[in-house]
């Protein structure tokens, strides 16, 4: 996979050298707490098994996963994950804290999914946000999401299940 570049960000694939940068910023609270599948004491260990895992899926087509890169540092990940090939990829993201309010992920969700785009492989694409994260909400309301319900969904990080919003984003068929 190659890198992709915005106006103020370079998105990189995850690298195990990444693995104790990428840790230290998901202890978190702020970002533990707002993603489902990151646990409160995430080990370094556990991140480089992660990123080992996103290498395999990129491999097999069911993963993309971008570091968010502004000046030489980490500030979020950006990321499309699906089961299988023949499902919709599912948006997902988290920015640093002090990085929140400046549209990081909105403009690194636009690359990404104009890197779908190019791949052709945005046609239907999921995501959602915790019902007490509004501002993920309001990214994905950007990127043309759509409400399809809510639920509660398990967040590792809170030990809980949590009321989530689901949301969907249907490209119009080429004409």
């Amino acid at each position: 996979m190659s890198d992709i570049k915005t106006a103020r960000f370079r998105l990189r694939p995850p690298q195990l050298a990444d693995a104790e940068t990428v840790t230290a910023l998901v202890r978190d609270p702020r970002i533990y707490e707002k993603v489902a599948r990151i646990p409160p004491q995430q080990t370094i260990e556990q991140t480089g098994r992660w990123i080992l895992g996103t290498e395999r899926g990129s491999e097999l087509g069911i993963d993309h996963v971008f570091l968010i890169i502004e000046a030489e540092e980490i500030i979020g990940t950006i990321g499309a994950h699906r089961p299988a090939t023949d499902q919709p990829f599912e948006i997902g993201y988290w920015v640093v804290p002090s990085d929140w309010g400046r549209g990081v992920a909105t403009e690194a969700a636009r690359a990404l999914i104009g890197w779908l785009e190019g791949r052709g492989q945005a046609e239907d694409l999921i995501s959602g946000y915790f019902i007490d994260n509004p501002a993920s909400g309001r990214v994905l309301e950007k990127l043309g999401f759509e409400h399809t319900g809510t639920s509660p969904v398990f967040c590792l990080g809170r030990d809980r299940e949590i009321d989530h919003v689901f949301v969907r984003r249907k490209q119009p068929p080429m004409v």
